[in-house]
């Protein structure tokens, strides 16, 4: 199969990404055998290739926002079948035993697997999963605009909970990439009112387009205090920024698996009972209930498709915010 490795990691300007001819993979009992249609990219993938977090081994196959049908069912897997159309999130597996686990919280659970990380990923034609954490993907949405909601979509949704976030409230978002994109289709449908921060002229104007009630960057003065705020610029100097911008009880949610460091922080910026908090991945349930709400809404993705061999391209144009909502790699 045609699959994009990475050897070693380096900056995005050396396109550190190779498009190889490597062996079919083979499943075990419990696992499924896809055929990639569609594989969004994210910054996860970015801080991989870059070498912002390190992968177990090498050389590894990056890409976990992945849609595809089933071509093979392991021998002890039931309520699959060849055929299926199926996604595959960031989280690969767990290990389904320990306290965290047991409480519902395998997104932090420490023996925990990523797809495109510890295990190979979608930038390649075939692709194995573990049947228990594989989603179904809702009729009504196309393998392309279902691609960004595995990652960007189900972890917006995460963060928009762990943020505190209530109907009807006044949300920021802070960044205004693939995830945030989305996230906000989920506030408008809970009728709250959105300022979204950002540099990007297109993601302002995107931002306008999918309901924002204001546009401006980081530094600007908001119209009204925050209740709630997600940030998914990877900044740790926009944090403090933000808490300036929010109301006492108000919460502030870190939607990244990497930030730069946060600057020291005045006490007043946190008093007033407001929360800082991390977004730590997603669990299963996350997945299931988001894609049922996103078939329901519906969410829809605006995408910027490349083919496989493009994968290089489509990451830098991600670091330099090249794109408007999310990149989408297409075997």
């Amino acid at each position: 199969m045609k699959a994009v490795q990475l050897e070693k990691p380096q900056g995005m300007e050396k396109q550190p990404l190779r498009l190889l001819n490597v062996p079919d993979p083979s499943i075990g009992a419990n696992q499924l055998l896809i055929r990639v249609s569609a594989c969004g990219i994210c910054h996860t993938d970015l801080h991989t290739v870059e070498g912002e977090i390190i992968p177990p081994r090498y050389p590894i196959i990056p890409g976990h926002q992945v849609v595809g049908q089933v071509v093979e069912v392991g021998s002890g897997v039931e309520g699959w079948e060849c055929g299926d159309r199926v996604g595959v999130p960031w989280l690969y597996r767990a290990c389904g035993e320990c306290a965290f686990c047991q409480r519902g919280q395998e997104n932090l659970c420490q023996e925990a697997e990523f797809t495109g990380f510890h295990q190979n990923g979608g930038y390649a034609e075939l692709l194995v999963s573990d049947a228990a954490y594989t989603l179904r993907i809702p009729d009504g949405i196309s393998d392309e605009l279902a691609a960004p909601l595995l990652c960007a979509g189900i972890i917006g949704f995460r963060s928009l909970h762990k943020a505190d976030l209530y109907p009807g409230e006044r949300l920021g978002l802070i960044g205004f990439g693939a995830s945030a994109h989305l996230a906000i289709q989920l506030a408008r449908f809970w009728e709250c009112e959105i300022f979204v921060f950002t540099r990007s002229e297109g993601h302002k104007q995107l931002a306008l387009e999918l309901g924002a009630a204001w546009v401006g960057d980081a530094g600007d003065q908001a119209p009204a205090p925050l209740d709630r705020a997600v940030l998914f610029a990877p900044v740790g100097d926009l944090v403090p920024i933000i808490l300036e911008k929010l109301r006492p009880g108000g919460t502030l949610a870190i939607n990244a698996i990497h930030l730069s460091p946060i600057p020291e922080l005045p006490y007043h910026l946190i008093y007033g009972e407001r929360t800082l908090r991390s977004v730590a991945n997603a669990t299963y349930q996350d997945g299931v209930d988001f894609l049922r709400l996103a078939a329901e809404i519906p969410v829809r993705a605006a995408t910027q498709t490349y083919p496989l061999e493009k994968a290089n391209e489509a990451l830098l144009d991600l670091k330099l915010s090249k794109i408007n909502g999310a990149g989408v790699l297409i075997p």
